[in-house]
């Protein structure tokens, strides 16, 4: 019968105390490199692999890990250009922490809440959902702190996001200066994840804060400039992709007659360029085209867009919920000019 070799054990083959076996797997600073050095070879000897995780877990109330709830697929925090700047600054203040970051995917599936409320981690950082997803006062419950890139503002937990709304504005009347015809490719407005066309879209009816915050933002713009609201088409998307852009501008230029595109992330944005360039429509003489979040390939392909630092934002939710610092920071953002708005446009922003 195979004993369990403990911490004990190391310390007596070593001829040390238990605190210094202790100490140099978990506060090897306190020990010196000597004492490392018998210890390892005791551990090794022994076949001893460390301290039990789990045990300690369960003793002190701490994981040392952090979760980040994303309501998509896994695969999308490696394929969005923006989703991996927010998890990079995520990561980054794990590192403060010495803290791991555990991924746990929302997709509104029957175990999906259970699971994410019964995660070993300390705490949470929530990309975008909506404003009437259960997991939220499932969050909630577990008394863990929780911060929500975007929103919503729900009671009992923090979140962190630009002023949407007023960027979409900004943005809108930059890209409409000179124009009145414009339609929106906005991001899906809820979990359904339905694509259709809507003419003079309602914002309150968007479940989604930021969809819903950028939509407001637009209609805004478009009110005081004189637009008529109800005339301006948005196509909902069904995800945040290149070809999705393509897609939904070439349905928009077949059957409105628009002379400007304002749409919700740069993604969506470069593929509605890719549909300009296809059909060979001229930007922005033709065609304007807006952004969002001011990308690499955003600024390459000379998109006026709506820059925000995703990497910013990701760190400073992750060092409140860490405990590292005592708030959010305040998230910025600027129309960055480029010349899909107008060949008068430079390297500007606003």
């Amino acid at each position: 019968m195979n004993t369990r070799v403990t911490m004990a054990d190391v310390a007596a083959a070593a001829g040390v105390s238990t605190m210094s076996v202790s100490y140099t797997y978990n506060r090897p600073s306190r020990v010196s490199d000597a004492t490392k050095d018998r210890v390892h070879a005791a551990a090794a000897h022994l076949g001893y692999t460390g301290p039990n995780r789990a045990a300690r877990s369960l003793r002190s109330g701490k994981h040392n890990s952090i979760g980040v709830v994303l309501g998509e697929k896994l695969t999308y925090a490696f394929e969005d250009p923006q989703a991996r700047r927010f998890l990079s600054g995520i990561a980054d203040a794990c590192l403060d922490a010495d803290t791991a970051l555990m991924m746990l995917p929302n997709l509104h599936r029957d175990n999906d809440n259970a699971r994410i409320r019964d995660a070993q981690v300390d705490g949470y950082v929530v990309w975008t959902t909506e404003r009437d997803d259960p997991l939220l006062d499932v969050l909630v419950d577990t008394g863990r702190p929780t911060c929500i890139q975007g929103g919503p503002d729900h009671p009992g937990l923090e979140w962190i996001a630009i002023d949407d709304r007023a960027a979409a504005d900004a943005v809108a009347t930059v890209a409409l200066e000179h124009r009145k015809h414009p339609a929106i490719v906005a991001l899906r407005p809820d979990s359904r994840r339905t694509s259709s066309v809507t003419h003079g879209a309602d914002p309150s009816s968007i479940s989604m804060p930021v969809t819903r915050a950028r939509l407001d933002g637009y209609r805004d713009a478009c009110v005081r400039l004189g637009i008529d609201w109800s005339t301006v088409p948005t196509l909902f998307t069904t995800h945040n992709g290149r070809s999705e852009g393509d897609r939904a501008a070439r349905k928009l230029l077949q059957d409105n007659a628009i002379d400007t595109l304002l749409v919700m992330s740069d993604e969506l944005a470069l593929g509605t360029l890719d549909a300009a360039a296809a059909s060979g429509i001229d930007i922005p003489s033709t065609l304007a085209v807006t952004g969002w979040d001011d990308s690499d390939a955003a600024a390459a392909a000379g998109l006026t867009t709506v820059a925000q630092s995703l990497f910013d934002q990701g760190r400073s939710a992750a060092r409140w919920v860490l405990g590292l610092s005592e708030h959010v920071d305040a998230a910025a953002w600027k129309v960055q000019e480029r010349r899909s708005t107008g060949p008068e446009n430079g390297p500007q922003t606003k």
